[in-house]
């Protein structure tokens, strides 16, 4: 079942598909939107993106659940971060559409659970349009197909901006989990859009897909795509001012 969701309209949000980013590009990168969302002086702003090989652990995270061991870690050239999202330990990785999310929930709604529920029902409609049933579990943040974790979300909000969002497992080499025992969920599975239906995807029409999701789901009305050496000529301009 969806949840209420407050629509508005007229209201539109920028979009840029980075491709494939080193993980502390990418952060750094949401650090100044962050500051520019905040002072208004940019839109919502949704960055579509994939990563080298990483772990990433959460404030909350408990560093036991990182089980790899060294040989592993240098064999599939790993880094490891530890961030300022919610959350455990997680993987990002090549076939895995990360989606950061810089959006001020004060022209939205104040309400970061209800902000969580919405991106779940994106990523459940996604989902949905490759035929697989996909839903929520008891407990726990994310997407799941039966007991196998199909994207993760873990945020920041600080002041009602967000920042982080969710990990779209598509064509994802999954046995790349087996160094972490991943959100600290020992139990659960994870798995991806390519293992459910048995077939390669791609992810250029994924992205469009979570694109036309996120704008229904949070009531926006259209977006303006960029270029990646755009987002970033327009931080270094801001950054000599």
């Amino acid at each position: 079942m969806h949840t209420e969701k407050q629509f508005i309209f007229n209201k539109d949000f920028t979009y840029c598909n980075l491709g494939m980013i080193d993980y502390q590009s990418a952060w750094d990168l949401q650090h100044r939107l962050y500051d520019l969302r905040l002072k208004n002086q940019i839109k919502d702003t949704l960055l579509l993106l994939e990563h080298p090989n990483t772990y990433t652990l959460g404030k909350a995270a408990n560093k036991e659940n990182l089980v790899a061991t060294d040989e592993f870690l240098l064999q599939n050239e790993f880094s490891i971060y530890n961030i300022d999202r919610g959350g455990d330990v997680t993987y990002h990785g090549p076939g895995q559409i990360v989606g950061y999310i810089i959006m001020d929930l004060s022209e939205w709604e104040k309400d970061s659970h209800k902000y969580l529920r919405t991106i779940e029902d994106m990523v459940i409609n996604v989902c949905g349009d490759y035929g697989i049933e996909a839903g929520r579990v008891p407990k726990y943040t994310g997407v799941w197909v039966n007991d196998g974790k199909i994207c993760a979300i873990g945020v920041k909000i600080s002041r009602w901006i967000s920042m982080h969002g969710f990990a779209l497992n598509v064509n994802t080499n999954l046995d790349l989990f087996g160094g972490i025992i991943p959100c600290g969920i020992a139990d659960k599975k994870v798995t991806s859009i390519e293992k459910e239906i048995d077939g390669n995807i791609d992810l250029e029409r994924v992205k469009r897909k979570i694109v036309k999701h996120f704008s229904s789901e949070f009531g926006y009305d259209k977006f303006d795509e960029v270029e990646k050496s755009r987002i970033f000529e327009l931080l270094e301009t801001e950054r000599k001012q």
